[in-house]
């Protein structure tokens, strides 16, 4: 009894922590989901190419009479909507990316799509931990041992310190069961 709680609690924690880190995209970021002009006919491949996306994450299109539609390969070179996916009207459509892989985004109107209207993603493995980049060393002296709290809590991410805590408690009432 005691070690499936436990084993549950501990799945709960790894789950917070990759759902801490997912992020959402603004497709194309302020000017949105529209069609390009001929000048900008590979805008959204510009706009994903500097990007990192991971499992977990999701990319928020906004638009206006428009629409966007999750297609296959073959629809996303072809601009050809008739094996659709998923499709959204409303305005503002959030897709979450949940698998690795490559997913293909498309404007409802063919037109729209053939004119530049259209993102491919590669979604990677979940992120990491932590994506911050290690702190230069400095010559500070060292803190005292009861200033810890404040350069720990700097330095590691609220989640890992959060599940940390979790793990201490469950592994408490583990013993005590």
């Amino acid at each position: 009894m005691g070690s499936a709680f436990f084993y549950t609690t501990l799945c709960f924690i790894a789950l917070t922590i990759v759902a801490a880190s997912a992020e959402e995209f603004k497709v194309g970021d302020a000017v949105g989901w529209h069609q390009p002009s001929q000048n900008e006919t590979d805008l959204y491949n510009h706009w994903a190419a500097n990007k990192k996306f991971h499992i977990g994450d999701s990319l928020r299109f906004e638009y206006r009479n428009d629409s966007v539609i999750k297609v296959g390969k073959w629809e996303f070179y072809h601009c050809n909507r008739t094996h659709l996916a998923s499709a959204g009207k409303d305005g503002t459509r959030t897709m979450n990316l949940n698998r690795a892989g490559t997913f293909y985004f498309v404007s409802g109107d063919p037109e729209h799509c053939k004119n530049g209207q259209r993102l491919a993603v590669e979604v990677l493995p979940l992120h990491p931990i932590s994506e911050s980049p290690p702190q230069p060393f400095s010559q500070a002296p060292a803190p005292s041992p009861l200033s810890i709290s404040a350069s720990v809590s700097s330095a590691v991410p609220l989640a890992f310190i959060s599940a940390l805590l979790i793990s201490v408690i469950v592994v408490a009432i583990a013993g005590l069961a």
